[in-house]
């Protein structure tokens, strides 16, 4: 049986119950020579030497093996290891085992706190773990440390779902309340996840109904930005492979679109729109203007998209190849006269849903932009 000193989200006690798949029952406990601050950037921790100081946290006795490697996978995917230690509890020193970086890049940042952390990212946290643990067993803590940037994102997804409201005049007054699931399972899970259910909801007649077995394909929420130049009076648009068109059957699988990527978790949608301007086109934005948020294909895609118009600067010159290579893209990039554009918009060269949607927009406030 093993001791363990946790200094970080880890004293968050819904999340330690829930990586260990079992109730706890922590101590308070410090350890001396040490501070506890933020990762410079990251959402998470880190404990550094300072002598004279004390890091506060609790420990946690009596873990057997299985305990420990469900906590070495979880850990595993933010690189730390375990370190021997002595912390101390009211009833006084105890040898106990901490989880330090191992070989990580990250700097140490402000002092941390834990109630800081927890309106901030314990939400978003427990549902990313929740994930985690359920692939402990079938991967490898290095696979899942890969995985965690798309994890996250989908945990800022639900959570920025849970807080979206929307007016209601002729909708239904009809909530989430007004639906039960009857069977709820994840037969796929990678870097998109196949959630299967089946549930009864509530009739506009106020009796209650079936859905039948359902699958969704759970994404993250995305952006999409549509660069115009108000000057030159023209877009860029941007060409690659979309391997669900090419997987419909469709003979012309490269679209013409706008910019597009998903929101990494504790990112804004306009700050998504910003970073991937420069990661897919090198186009810097100086204004965004908001076309419409809403969930492109609701019947089986748990997603909702954000889609802005931005203005920028677009000479002759502009960068024509963009993407991360590393993430397998290769992006064309177009710049296409504002009247050349409607003419491929009615000619039905254009069918990229939120190209359609932003090319409509930017022909209703044209005048206004370049005014």
């Amino acid at each position: 049986m093993k001791t363990l000193f946790f200094f970080g989200t880890l004293r968050h006690a819904p999340l330690l119950d829930l990586v260990l798949g079992r109730a706890t029952a922590p101590v308070a406990a410090s350890l001396p020579g040490y501070r506890v601050v933020w990762a410079e950037g990251e959402s998470f921790p880190m404990m550094i030497e300072a002598p004279g100081e004390q890091a506060e946290g609790i420990v946690l006795a009596g873990l057997s093996d299985d305990d420990v490697a469900r906590l070495d996978f979880y850990e595993g995917a933010f690189a730390y290891r375990l370190v021997a230690v002595t912390a101390q509890t009211g009833a006084g020193p105890v040898e106990a085992l901490v989880y330090m970086p191992h070989d990580a890049p990250w700097r140490p940042g402000a002092p941390w706190s834990l109630a800081d952390w927890q309106a901030r990212w314990g939400a978003l946290t427990m549902i990313a773990a929740a994930e985690v643990m359920r692939a402990f067993g079938r991967m490898s803590a290095e696979d899942i440390g890969h995985r965690l940037p798309i994890i996250r994102a989908r945990a800022q997804a639900q959570v920025s779902a849970a807080a979206r409201r929307r007016p209601v005049t002729l909708s239904s007054p009809l909530t989430r309340d007004d639906v039960a699931l009857d069977h709820y399972a994840i037969p796929y899970e990678k870097f998109f996840t196949v959630e299967e259910m089946r549930a009864r909801y509530r009739r506009f007649d106020g009796s209650w109904g079936q859905t039948g077995d359902r699958a969704i394909f759970q994404v993250a929420d995305a952006v999409t930005v549509l660069p115009y130049d108000p000057v030159q009076d023209r877009v860029m648009l941007i060409e690659q492979l979309r391997v669900g068109v090419y997987a419909s059957g469709d003979p012309q699988p490269w679209l013409l679109e706008p910019i597009a990527g998903i929101v990494d978790a504790g990112e804004s949608f306009e700050a998504t729109a910003h970073r991937e301007a420069m990661e897919e086109a090198h186009v810097e934005l100086s204004a965004l203007h908001h076309v419409a948020g809403y969930y492109p294909t609701p019947g089986g895609v748990a997603q909702y998209l954000v889609s802005y118009v931005g203005i920028a600067h677009l000479p002759d010159e502009a960068p024509r190849i963009g993407g991360i290579e590393g993430e397998g893209e290769n992006i064309r990039n177009l710049l296409v006269g504002f009247k050349e554009l409607v003419g491929m918009l009615e000619a039905g060269e254009l069918v990229n849903a939120p190209l359609l949607l932003s090319v409509q927009w930017l022909m209703l406030n044209r005048d206004r932009l370049r005014g």
